[in-house]
């Protein structure tokens, strides 16, 4: 039964007697309320249990799903508690009976599919006590034919839903993809105008277990570059170093020779080339199998030459070498600047994974003049990116832990951080002993 709610037109009454009254009838204009009910598409919503493996979930939902051992979550979040209605609307195709289970919190729910009634079915409501994430997971029972049903979307409505869900509403500007990914968030350090920062240090570690498949830690990441590590695959981890060329393209093959980056020289193992797709320039990268839990140092030098040009080079200090390595030196074109717009950030790269959380700690911010003269950086300003500015995913947090600064997103977690937040931390005081000399 659809939600209304009714417009009565009493002020028509209030032009006529009592007398006159009787021949009026009042009209009732029945509007079908928006505010009670959201269309959830589940490919900008769900996630398959297989993650990586499967391939169940394109841009028109959840297809080919053969696999019985294979399920679903979808999640949106609410501002309200009170009752869910979950109806499932028409499939885009089915094979056969199928059987269905809808569960939230627990509390399971069965429907039946059948090729000769094709149509929207209610698969239940479910009472949510507090304001948060719903998980719907939804699990084939049994099936006839060698397929479930291909679901496109799901409504949910609720008399107690006052129009505020956390969901991706659509493909538009490839939310899809964006939004299954999930928000990406970032720390953006506060330094005093007009410094002639030449170094900049940062310290970082990925607590155990928040070293999910697709997720970039970025240490340092400055006006026209970014330097951090990566978890590309199960038997593969990354130190990666680029820089934007000057030339704004996504296609690196555009770029005309005087705007190119130019390699200087680079460490032992590491891979130099070329990135587009958001923006282009040069890429470097050293596949080392960094640990969680353990701490890692990022020092990277900026300084302008006088051909016009700006030198960027990277070291990676290893741990487990008990060493300074160096991952590369580029020329950048047409700049000429010391370093400048510090910043971290935290994303995943792999839409199949943005239902999992990770989680990064950033500690011991420095930068050092050209004069050799050392600042402690302790004063932060969390931001997340458009996925999370348009309320798609709400689950991104930024600040302080227990004397660290720390980025989290993703795994549809309920306490977000406020966007625009500035953090401040004690300061620590411990300059980073590096003697310069003697760096590769």
């Amino acid at each position: 039964m659809k939600n209304k709610f009714y417009l009565v037109l009493t002020s028509m009454l209030l032009s006529f007697s009592c007398a006159d009254s009787n021949d009026i009838t009042i009209q009732e204009i029945a509007i079908e309320n928006p505010k009670t009910k959201i269309s959830l598409p589940l490919a900008g919503n769900a996630y398959s249990s297989k993650h990586l493996e499967s391939t169940t979930i394109t841009d028109n939902g959840i297809e080919n799903w053969s696999d019985a051992s294979e399920y679903f979550t979808a999640y949106f979040r609410i501002y309200k508690a009170g009752t869910f209605q979950i109806t499932v609307e028409e499939p885009i195709e089915v094979y056969g009976t199928s059987e269905l289970e809808f569960s939230i919190n627990g509390e399971s729910k069965k429907i039946k599919i059948d090729a000769n009634s094709k149509k929207t079915i209610t698969a239940g409501s479910w009472k949510i006590a507090q304001e948060g994430y719903v998980a719907v997971k939804i699990k084939g029972i049994s099936k006839t034919e060698n397929r479930f049903p291909s679901i496109s979307r799901f409504t949910i409505s609720s008399p107690d839903y006052d129009g505020k869900i956390a969901y991706v509403p659509n493909n538009k500007g490839d939310f899809f993809h964006w939004g299954r990914r999930g928000p990406s968030v970032h720390l953006n350090y506060q330094v005093p105008e007009n410094t002639n920062a030449e170094w900049y240090y940062n310290e970082i570690k990925v607590p155990e277990n928040e070293d999910k498949i697709g997720s970039y830690f970025m240490a340092n990441g400055f006006g026209e570059g970014y330097f951090g590590i990566q978890v590309n695959s199960a038997t593969e981890r990354r130190v990666l170093f680029s820089i934007w060329s000057p030339f704004e393209t996504d296609d690196p093959t555009t770029i005309p020779d005087s705007h190119k980056i130019k390699l200087l020289k680079k460490g032992e193992n590491v891979i130099t080339g070329e990135f587009g797709n958001e923006g282009s320039g040069g890429q470097s990268y050293l596949k080392y199998n960094w640990k969680a839990g353990n701490t890692y140092k990022f020092l990277l030098r900026g300084i302008p030459q006088a051909n016009n040009t700006t030198t960027y080079t990277a070291y990676f200090f290893a741990p487990e070498l008990n060493k300074w390595l160096l991952i590369a030196s580029f020329s950048r074109p047409e700049t000429n600047t010391y370093l400048k717009r510090f910043h971290s950030f935290l994303e995943n790269f792999i839409p199949e994974q943005g239902d999992l959380s990770r989680k990064v700690l950033f500690n011991n911010q420095w930068i050092c003049n050209e004069k050799g003269v050392w600042t402690e950086i302790n004063s932060v300003h969390f931001t997340t990116d458009n996925t999370g500015e348009k309320g798609y995913r709400m689950d991104f947090a930024g600040g302080l832990d227990n004397g660290s600064f720390y980025l989290k997103d993703g795994g549809f977690f309920d306490n977000y951080t406020t966007p625009s937040t500035t953090f401040t931390r004690p300061l620590n005081n411990k300059k980073p002993e590096i003697n310069f000399s003697t760096l590769p």
